[in-house]
């Protein structure tokens, strides 16, 4: 393993805007959450006992584990692309090529669903856009048949609408996600506040059933409910890799990703209270709850207005979700692109932004591909990739804490080893139960998912990784080359100066004023990747 030297640290780049400590809140926010939305179907599964007490539970032992894992990190290596280049920092080139690829294919199913989502409540308050109602045309793609649609138009819109508001850079997508916040947490306050107040005056009790069916037992139903609350915990590192785009991430981010977990286990824990006075016996309340449920629960709590109002939340919610997630996942390719694994041009930046135009639109252009309802059932496999993608990080951490103990932690996850090994069982755990879930609900289709795109990305890196070597082979020979013709020419020793340009750093496609290279900011000394 040789230390290979990247670019010292230098100032900021050039951005029009970036992200404060509110709006980084609210990125995180909406990378993890987005409110109750979602949380229903925990009730269903596990009952309202066992509900509440994973609510409470899960930041413990998974939400907690992976925030202060992001915390230093993230403070350590506050670098555009966030999660890519810990791995790579801690692992080497090989593994974060695998984070990057794998991190970014599982995005495409699992960013396709926040349009759809949004076209789900949209279909509620208006019936002509659900799916099929108004169809343009039809066609058969191998075993696919496609169908373009009114819906499938509209989530097309949502998504043109919000990358360009990411062309204009993470700064005015964390703007935009304060005031998104504001509009999502009204309805789930109001909700609060009507059903609590129902809960008092009543005198009901609304965790008196611990699990959902009598005859469950608690392991059963801690563990089924665990599986669904993990997913909507989950998301503590996508904001990383916008890190180049904050202002002073060492300070903030370890304060925002403290806030965002309170935020969100309140957001869950009282409007799931609150919900529980909509028939507390269960057989005409939480037994029933499913995904999209919250809308009628807020009509059943206090009528027509209040499902109108939570449903426009969820409107909300779902594009907000997706804003803030582009911003995280198109950097992946940008940054792929600027260690040499992908063309160039996939990192090229806007004159005016200094976005990587191709990055942005390209992941849209895949996304909006996966709204088609025939690729949706490919989402079985993101649990496993998800997966893979914390335990890499977990790894990394633990590689750099062995190979670089004086690397500067403005945030350093306290308690030393002991805090560490308790961080990675708990993980470690929580992954490999959420693994077995899917397992046992998909079968071995999910696993065989998996396989096919972990498999890929193996192949490859070699030959990615081949044509990079040779394309910087090429160029050394060329600096050689006119190194000596300058020499020829003006006697002058006219070759370039140690450390100028790509190959002083052993990163192919490194320029010096980008805004997406591989620097830490705020740093000091020299860092290194190891290869």
């Amino acid at each position: 393993m040789t230390a290979i030297p990247v670019a010292p640290p230098e100032n900021r780049w050039a951005t029009p805007k970036r992200v404060s400590l509110v709006p980084l809140v609210a990125l995180i926010f909406f990378s993890v959450s987005g409110g109750a939305y979602g949380i229903e179907p925990l009730f269903s599964t596990s009952g309202p006992g066992m509900g509440i007490l994973l609510i409470l539970v899960a930041p413990l032992i998974y939400s907690v584990p992976h925030a202060l894992i992001c915390a230093e990190l993230g403070t350590a290596i506050p670098v555009e692309g966030g999660y890519y280049h810990w791995v790579k920092r801690g692992l080497g080139r090989f593994w974060a090529f695998q984070q990057g690829v794998l991190q970014w294919v599982c995005s495409f199913v699992d960013m396709a669903l926040y349009p759809v989502m949004f076209t789900s409540y949209l279909s509620s308050l208006i019936s002509a856009v659900a799916p099929g109602r108004h169809v343009f045309f039809e066609f058969h793609l191998y075993k696919a048949d496609i169908q373009v649609d009114l819906n499938w138009v509209i989530c097309v819109g949502v998504i043109v609408l919000f990358t360009l508001l990411n062309l204009m850079g993470a700064g005015w997508v964390g703007d935009s996600s304060v005031a998104f916040a504001i509009i999502c947490l009204t309805p789930m306050l109001l909700l609060t506040a009507i059903g609590l107040y129902q809960l008092v005056a009543d005198g009901t009790n609304p965790v008196s059933a611990m699990t959902a069916e009598q005859g469950q037992s608690t392991w059963n139903a801690f563990g089924a409910g665990l599986f669904i609350v993990m997913w909507n915990y989950s998301g503590w590192d996508s904001v990383s890799t916008v890190a180049g785009e904050m202002e002073n991430p060492r300070k903030h981010l370890p304060r925002a990703l403290f806030w965002s977990v309170l935020l969100i286990v309140i957001g869950y824990l009282l409007p799931s209270l609150a919900s529980l006075a909509v028939g507390a016996d269960g057989e005409n309340g939480w037994k029933k709850w499913g995904d999209g449920a919250l809308p009628d629960i807020a009509g059943e709590l206090a009528g027509p207005w209040l499902q109108y109002v939570v449903t426009i939340g969820g409107l909300f919610a779902s594009v907000a979700m997706f804003s803030a997630l582009l911003a995280s996942y198109s950097r992946l390719p940008s940054s792929l692109s600027h260690d040499g694994y992908l063309p160039k041009w996939v990192s090229k930046e806007s004159k005016r932004y200094k976005m990587p135009i191709a990055s942005i639109i390209g992941s849209s252009v895949v996304y909006a591909l996966f709204c088609f309802s025939s690729f949706q059932s490919l989402i079985i496999y993101d649990v496993f990739l998800t997966n893979i993608g914390i335990l890499l990080e977990v790894t990394a951490l633990i590689a750099l804490r062995i190979r670089e103990p004086r690397l500067e932690r403005p945030y350093k996850i306290p308690g030393g080893w002991w805090s560490i090994g308790l961080i990675a069982a708990c993980l470690l755990g929580v992954s490999a139960w959420a693994a077995i879930q899917q397992y046992s609900e998909e079968g071995t289709k999910a696993v065989v998912y998996c396989l096919i795109v972990v498999g890929a990305s193996l192949l490859l890196y070699p030959l990615l990784a081949a044509r990079k070597e040779a394309r910087a082979s090429a160029a050394a020979d060329r600096a050689a080359a006119n190194g000596r013709d300058a020499e020829l020419g003006d006697g002058a020793g006219g070759a370039a100066e140690p450390g100028a340009g790509a190959g002083a750093y052993g990163l192919s496609g490194w320029e010096a004023d980008s805004a997406h290279s591989d620097k830490a900011v705020g740093g000091t000394g020299t860092d290194s990747v190891e290869a």
